[in-house]
C-alpha cells in the first residue's frame, strides 16, 4: 500500500501528514477533533474501514505532530483551519475531495462545503457544533444545572471536576471504551501543545453555535453518531435536521463509535461513504 509521511507547509504553519491509498482513488481529507488534537487515534481507528480511498491524515495547525505556532490568538482560528486544507488539497495535487470529520473538525468541514467547490461532500463524526449546549453538558456531568453563560457553565463544571473526568463520563459510556481509547492515546507517545486550545478559548469557542449557519446542500453530507455520546448527542439530530442530512445513530456507543461498536460503526460508516465514491480500482 502507498503510503507518504512528511511534513507541508501551508501559510504560516507546517504541517505533519500521512497520505495512503492509490493516488487515483477518491481523495477523503480526515479532519481530527481538539482544537489541538491530532490524526493518530483516527488512522489507528479508522483505517481499516477506508480502502478505497485516497486518505490524508494530518495534524492541525500548531497540534499533535505539526509545527509549534507561536502562542498568538490570530493563528488560530476557523478560517485559518479552512485555509489550512485547502491549501495542503493544493499542495497534493488533489483537485477534488471529500471530508471526514470527527467532533471539533466538523466545524472545519462545514465552513469547507459552504465556502468551496472543491469539496465533494463530508461524513460527519460526533459533530461539535453548538459549544454552548457542550458546555451545558458539562455542568450536567459535574451534578450542576446548566446556567445561561456558558464559560459559566465551565467554571463551575471545572470546580467540581477536572476537565477529563467530565468529557470520559459524556464520550464513554463503559470502562472498556475508555480503556481501549486510553490504550490507542497513550500508544501514540504525542505530546502536542495545548496553545490551539488556549487561542480557541482566548477567541470565544464556548460561544460559538455554528447552527444558525447550517442549511440544506447540494452535496452529499451525513452524519454518524454514537447513541451514548453526550457530547454529540442528541443534538446531532438537530444538526441533521438543518442539513436535511440523513444520520446513522450507533446503538450503544459512544464519541468513538468503532471501539464500542465496531461492526454496527462499519455498516454506517460504509452507507455515508457510499455517495463519495471509492469505486474499485482497475
Amino acid at each position: 500500500m502507498r503510503e507518504e509521511i512528511g511534513y507541508i507547509p501551508v501559510g504560516e504553519a507546517e504541517l505533519y501528514v500521512e497520505d495512503v491509498g492509490e493516488v487515483r482513488a477518491p481523495a477523503l481529507l480526515v479532519l481530527h477533533g481538539g482544537p489541538g488534537g491530532n490524526a493518530y487515534a483516527l488512522r489507528e481507528g479508522l483505517e481499516e474501514y477506508l480502502s478505497g480511498f485516497r486518505v490524508v491524515y494530518f495534524d492541525q495547525r500548531g497540534s499533535g505532530r505539526s509545527l509549534e505556532l507561536p502562542q498568538d490568538p490570530r493563528l488560530f482560528t476557523l478560517d485559518a483551519l479552512v485555509e489550512d486544507t485547502l491549501a495542503l488539497a493544493e499542495a497534493l495535487g488533489i483537485e477534488r475531495f471529500a471530508l471526514l470529520a470527527h467532533g471539533f473538525g466538523a466545524l472545519v468541514a462545514l465552513e469547507v462545503l459552504r465556502r468551496h467547490p472543491e469539496a465533494q461532500g463530508a461524513v460527519l463524526l460526533a459533530p461539535w457544533v453548538n459549544f454552548p449546549w457542550l458546555s451545558a453538558r458539562l455542568a450536567e456531568a459535574a451534578g450542576l444545572t446548566p446556567l445561561a453563560d456558558p464559560e459559566a457553565n465551565l467554571r463551575a463544571a471545572l470546580a467540581r471536576a477536572e476537565p477529563k473526568l467530565l468529557f470520559d463520563r459524556l464520550m464513554f459510556p463503559t470502562p472498556h471504551g475508555r480503556l481501549a481509547y486510553e490504550w490507542v492515546a497513550e500508544g501514540s507517545g504525542i505530546l502536542g501543545p495545548d496553545t490551539p486550545a488556549w487561542a480557541f478559548l482566548h477567541n470565544g469557542l464556548w460561544h460559538l453555535d455554528y447552527t444558525p449557519h447550517l442549511a440544506p446542500c447540494r452535496k452529499p453530507v451525513s452524519l454518524v453518531v454514537g447513541e451514548k455520546d453526550g457530547t454529540s448527542y442528541p443534538y446531532a439530530e438537530e444538526v441533521a435536521e438543518r442539513l436535511k442530512a440523513p444520520i446513522r445513530v450507533v446503538p450503544g456507543a459512544g464519541h468513538y463509535p468503532w471501539i464500542d461498536q465496531p461492526e454496527a460503526f462499519g455498516e454506517a460508516l460504509a452507507a455515508a461513504l457510499a455517495p463519495l465514491g471509492a469505486p474499485a480500482l482497475d
